[in-house]
């Protein structure tokens, strides 16, 4: 045990001063700019932006510096380091091995990483060489993938090579979300399954062929390697190697395989090789989970087999031997309990194995004759779609996630928790008691909760939807059918918000502007539901977000509108009349993206019981404008640009309302709403109600007036 203390000391110790102390961490203390010669040691990743007026896609690149040049001086070194930048286009096609040379600014890079600098690219990249051969051939494979499984549908198509090699490129981003909800992200972070089963394929064949152990052992090993080059060495997939090659040479040798000596071997191996291994939360969920699946599944197995049979044992064990184990982690990282995630993995694991065999050799035979590749996934998209559905329905349960106390304090009282569990589940008469007490409730969350405290409120008219910062209305259309007025700045939060609406048709979309926070979620719209028609503004800035949405329409059929006043619809409950902006009348004002927010869609609700102005993002200058022309009194206001300092207190006082909704984020950095916007509207006697303060909020028909309800917060 001392010695390997010492070891991994010893090569950790080694480690950071290579990183600390070289010419690149150097340059970084002084924040130069610099010119680099790097190799990439991983691939490109793309992270949307979902934050200002337009979407800008930042990326992060790991590497090794070769040669830097800073100060007119030209040095040669070796030094990892991370690079960020803007924009996907040139860099989401480069792969590990290839040498570009990159322009920037260094900086230093945090004390907890084992890296020598960042770099904050000003430019596109340089490209000096391609990329090796087995790189080149990885990605030959990983692109068969995708363009076999083109055939599926989107969402299993986003999935089947996420799942397969860890290629989450094309995975959708509601199916993440529901995956992560329901337990079950690991799915797409390859790991000990997918190469537990790309080995025992290889064993399989191995002794059907009669080829002798150690011959086999040489061929899972190498299957093994082959397969970590084409999903990408991730931590989990390091551990799982290693930890296979230890199984594999004992196989060969003829000696009895003791797992927990070989995950002891991997994780001390690795984490001398790559010290920022022991660093990382994903290195160390793949550990705990396999030290839990190798200790308690086996005991847990035994017990339970002897009241059913030991398949189903050996299926329920599984799952909860990893989640009990990762559970002190998650709660030290994220700070909840997911309940869920045992269930969910025993009905979605099944489905599992057939997916990443077919894959797989989808992906093996994709290069070689594209068509049988595709055959090949369909019968494996049926396999993810049950995933998909297992996740959907799973992540849309009552307390799927439940929040938990972080840190040290929330580790306790899981201890405590724990050792209470077990003292009650020793006894048979405390077992019953405590299974009936987790029945009870399960039924009062599922069916209890809703029917107290129901949501959404029955025949309601319009919800501001919880999204964060952005807009994001919902209008009732009738039985199933609403029409939106902007869609906030993620597609997940506002499908998730129709999808507790029980909307399922959408016959319009009224995009007051196209900025990110009003515009972004709009593939969350479409997210299973037709969609009849969409109003944009008849400004076209910012350029780059209108012609996306344009592009979007263009690609999916739906009809594209350019708003004008005096437009109008009658659509169930609710009549829609656009009252602004006048293409003549639109202006700038002193802040940046003020001439798109001036071009806002304004639009005056109607209902049997009152009305609401939904006034988009307009500021003094459009408000005024509004004014001249003459403004509708009405019920409730939409307070604009969520409720930023500029506003006109003659159009707030003129539209006459009794109540104003603010869809504005917690903590955004905005100072959103302003202080003197909120004393203007409690000054008109408006009660304020806030999406960061009240959740989702319904406007409702009470007693022939409109009332308000909110939810969630």
């Amino acid at each position: 045990m001392l010695g390997c203390v010492a070891a991994v000391s010893g090569s950790v110790a080694l480690r950071v001063h290579a990183v600390t102390s070289g010419p690149v961490a150097d340059l970084a203390r002084k924040r130069a700019v610099v010119t680099v010669e790097m190799s990439l040691t991983a691939d490109p990743r793309v992270l949307p932006g979902r934050r200002g007026l337009v979407r800008r896609e930042r990326v992060i690149v790991e590497g090794s510096v070769e040669r830097v040049e800073a100060f007119g001086m030209r040095l040669t070194t070796s030094a990892p380091v991370v690079v960020f930048a803007e924009g996907s286009a040139q860099w989401a096609s480069l792969l590990p091995s290839q040498r570009v040379r990159v322009h920037g600014r260094l900086g230093p890079a945090d004390d907890e990483v084992l890296t020598a600098a960042v770099i904050l690219a000003g430019r596109p990249p340089e490209v000096l060489s391609g990329p090796s051969p087995p790189q080149r051939a990885a990605a030959a494979l990983r692109d068969g993938l995708r363009q076999a499984c083109a055939v599926l549908p989107p969402a299993e198509r986003g999935l089947l090579p996420g799942l397969v090699v860890g290629d989450v490129s094309l995975l959708d981003q509601q199916v993440r979300h529901d995956l992560k909800t329901a337990g079950l992200s690991h799915l797409t972070a390859v790991s000990g399954a997918n190469l537990a089963i790309v080995a025992g394929m290889v064993l399989a064949f191995g002794r059907v062929a009669g080829l002798p152990l150690a011959v086999r052992a040489v061929l899972t090993i190498a299957a093994m390697v082959g397969f970590a080059v084409v999903a990408r060495p991730s931590p989990s997939v390091l551990r799982a190697l290693v930890m296979g090659s230890v199984a594999a040479v004992a196989l060969g040798t003829g000696r009895a395989g003791d797992g927990v000596t070989a995950l002891s071997a991997a994780v001390l191996g690795l984490v001398m090789f790559d010290p920022a291994l022991a660093a990382e939360y994903g290195f160390a969920l793949s550990v705990l989970a396999t030290a839990g699946i190798l200790t308690l599944a086996p005991r847990w197995r035994e017990r339970m087999s002897r009241r059913m049979p030991r398949w189903a044992a050996e299926a329920i064990a599984v799952p909860c031997a990893a989640q009990a184990a990762v559970t002190p982690l998650l709660v030290l990282m994220a700070g909840e309990l997911e309940p869920v995630a045992i269930p969910a993995n025993l009905l979605a694991g099944p489905a599992v194995a057939p997916a990443t065999v077919l894959g797989f050799a989808a992906s093996i035979v994709a290069p070689v004759h594209l068509e049988t590749a595709r055959w090949l996934v369909r019968p494996a998209g049926y396999a993810v779609g049950w995933i998909i559905l297992v996740a959907r329905q799973v992540a849309g349960v009552p307390a799927a996630a439940i929040p938990w106390p972080g840190g040290v304090i929330g580790l306790l009282l899981l201890v405590v928790l724990a050792v209470v569990g077990w003292v009650v589940l020793r006894r048979a008469a405390l077992r019953l008691v405590a299974c009936a007490l987790a029945v009870g409730l399960a039924v009062a969350l599922i069916f209890v909760r809703p029917a107290v405290a129901p949501w959404p409120p029955r025949g309601w008219l319009m919800v501001s939807c919880d999204i964060g910062q952005g807009d994001a209305l919902v209008l009732s259309a009738g039985a199933g059918r609403a029409v939106v007025v902007d869609a906030g700045p993620d597609p997940v939060t506002v499908d998730h918000c129709l999808r507790t609406l029980g909307v399922e048709q959408v016959p319009l979309v009224i995009l007051t502007h196209p900025h990110l926070d009003h515009v972004g979620g709009l593939d969350g719209v479409f997210r299973g539901r037709g969609v009849g028609a969409v109003v944009v503004s008849p400004g076209h800035e910012p350029h780059q977000e209108s012609a996306r949405v344009s592009a979007d329409l263009g690609r999916r059929h739906v009809p594209e509108w350019v708003a004008s006043p005096g437009m109008s619809w009658r659509l169930g409950p609710v009549e829609l009349r656009i009252v602004g902006p006048a293409p003549e009348a639109m202006s700038a004002g002193p802040g940046e993206g003020s001439m798109a927010n001036n071009a806002s869609i304004v639009v005056h609700a109607r209902w049997a019981a009152g009305s609401a102005l939904l006034s988009g993002d307009v500021e003094i200058e459009a408000q005024a404008e509004l004014l001249r022309r003459g403004l509708p009194r009405v019920d409730i206001l939409k307070v604009p640009h969520h409720g930023s300092a500029r506003q006109d207190p003659a159009f707030l006082a003129a539209t006459g309302a009794r109540a104003a909704l603010i869809s504005v984020g917690a903590d955004n950095d905005y100072g959103h709403p302003a202080p003197v916007t909120m004393r203007r509207l409690h000054d008109l006697g408006m009660r304020v109600y806030r999406t960061d303060q009240h959740g989702d909020v319904a406007v409702i028909s009470d007693a022939g007036h409109l009332a308000i309800v909110t939810h969630g917060r």
